[in-house]
């Protein structure tokens, strides 16, 4: 199964087999650190799921996204390479070409 990405997406990522999880995504180049990778894009939603990403609000109300771009396929590490701001992504180390991206899902994956 081939999985298509933006053109952004292609600047930064593949997406291949993980010795994590399934599919996971890597790196096509050397990001540096802080660099912003891109949006967590999908529609909201109150259901958890598979690919739902949640941020907590302000006002400590949670909200979920559905991904449904190329960053559904991060998977969990308790060192990541990368973490989301609300639901935009960013290096937190460097990230070698071909090295997997990954993030930490957090108390309850």
């Amino acid at each position: 199964m081939t999985i298509k990405l933006t053109k952004k997406e292609a600047q930064y990522f593949y997406v291949e087999d993980s010795d994590i999880h399934g599919k996971g995504l890597f790196a096509c180049t050397v990001i540096k650190v802080g660099t912003y990778l891109g949006d967590y894009e999908g529609p909201e939603t109150n259901d958890n799921g598979m690919h739902v990403l949640w941020t907590e609000k302000e006002d400590g109300e949670w909200i979920g996204r559905d991904g449904k771009n190329a960053l559904r396929y991060l998977n969990h590490n308790t060192s990541p390479c990368a973490e989301f701001d609300g639901y935009e992504l960013y290096a937190v180390e460097e990230i070698e070409m071909h090295q997997e991206i990954t993030i930490d899902y957090g108390e309850e994956p």
